[in-house]
C-alpha cells in the first residue's frame, strides 16, 4: 500500500498525497468549488478531477515536476521559464470566470491592510521597523487601479509543473476569479528573480517589472505574520524575509 503524505496541512485546509492521487480537504467548501469550477474553465493543463465529496476533492497527480520551489535554486531551463510565462499568458486572455473571486480588492483597501500589517509586523517584534518601512515604500507601486484577468490566485512556483521544456500541468486553482496579471507574475517568481526576464519573454508585452517586484514586497509583508503563525518558516533562507532583505 502506498504511504500517506502529507503536502500541506493547517486550520484551514489540508492535503494529502497517497500514490498518485491527491486528496485536498478544506473547511470552505466554496474553495472546492471554485477549484473545479476554474479547472473546467481554463485553456492551461490542469489535473483530472477524480471525485468530490463535501469537504474533499480528489485529484491525480500531473506529470513532470514542480518548475521550482521557494528558498531553492530551479533547476528548470530558461525556456521552462519560458514556457510557465506563456502558460500564464494563456490563461490571462481567456474570458473571466462568473464569480467574483477572493483576491479582488480595491487600492484604498489594498493600503490599509498594508498599513495595518505593517504596524503589527513592527509592533509585535516580527521585523525590524527599517526593513518594513522601506519594503512599504517599495509595495506602493503595486497598488494601482488594474484591469482584472483571469488569474489563478495563488501561483506559486510549486504549483507549475513541466516536463522538459512544456508546461504539463498548473494545479491549485482554489483562488482562481478575477485579478491583477502581475499578482500571478510576482507570486510565481518570487524567489527567483534570477528567471523574471524568462517568464517575460514568454509572457510578453504588457508587464512592468517594477511592479512585479513592488508586488513581492507587498505578498511578503503581507504574509510573513500568517506564515508564521500557521507554522512555516518565512525566515527560511531565499523565503519570504530574505526576499524583503533583497529590497534593501
Amino acid at each position: 500500500m502506498d504511504e500517506v503524505n502529507v503536502v500541506v496541512a493547517h486550520s484551514e485546509r489540508a492535503t494529502l498525497r497517497v500514490g498518485d492521487v491527491f486528496l485536498k480537504v478544506d473547511s470552505d467548501q466554496a474553495r472546492i468549488d471554485v477549484e473545479v469550477e476554474a479547472m473546467a474553465l481554463v485553456p492551461v493543463p490542469t489535473p483530472e478531477v477524480l471525485w468530490r465529496k463535501p469537504s474533499v476533492l480528489a485529484i491525480a497527480a500531473v506529470p513532470g515536476t514542480a518548475l521550482g520551489r521557494l528558498g531553492e535554486p530551479s533547476t528548470a531551463s530558461p525556456a521552462a521559464w519560458a514556457a510557465a510565462g506563456a502558460a500564464v499568458r494563456k490563461l490571462h486572455e481567456a474570458p473571466l470566470p462568473p464569480w467574483s473571486g477572493r483576491r479582488r480588492r480595491d487600492p484604498d483597501e489594498l493600503a490599509a491592510e498594508l498599513d495595518g500589517e505593517c504596524e503589527l509586523l513592527v509592533a509585535n517584534g516580527v521585523l525590524p521597523a527599517d526593513l518594513v518601512a522601506r519594503n512599504r515604500r517599495v509595495a506602493e507601486a503595486a497598488i494601482r487601479p488594474w484591469t482584472p484577468v483571469f488569474a489563478h490566485g495563488d501561483l506559486q512556483v510549486e504549483h507549475v509543473f513541466v516536463d522538459g521544456d512544456e508546461v504539463t500541468g498548473i494545479i491549485d486553482w482554489s483562488e482562481a476569479g478575477p485579478g491583477d496579471a502581475l499578482f500571478d507574475l510576482a507570486t510565481l517568481t518570487i524567489g527567483h528573480e534570477a528567471h523574471l526576464g524568462d517568464v517575460i519573454a514568454g509572457y510578453g508585452t504588457g508587464v512592468d517589472p517594477d511592479t512585479i517586484r513592488a508586488w513581492w514586497s507587498l505578498r511578503s509583508l503581507l504574509g510573513v505574520r500568517w506564515l508564521v503563525e500557521h507554522g512555516f518558516d518565512a525566515f527560511a533562507p531565499g523565503c519570504e524575509v530574505d526576499v524583503l532583505k533583497s529590497r534593501m
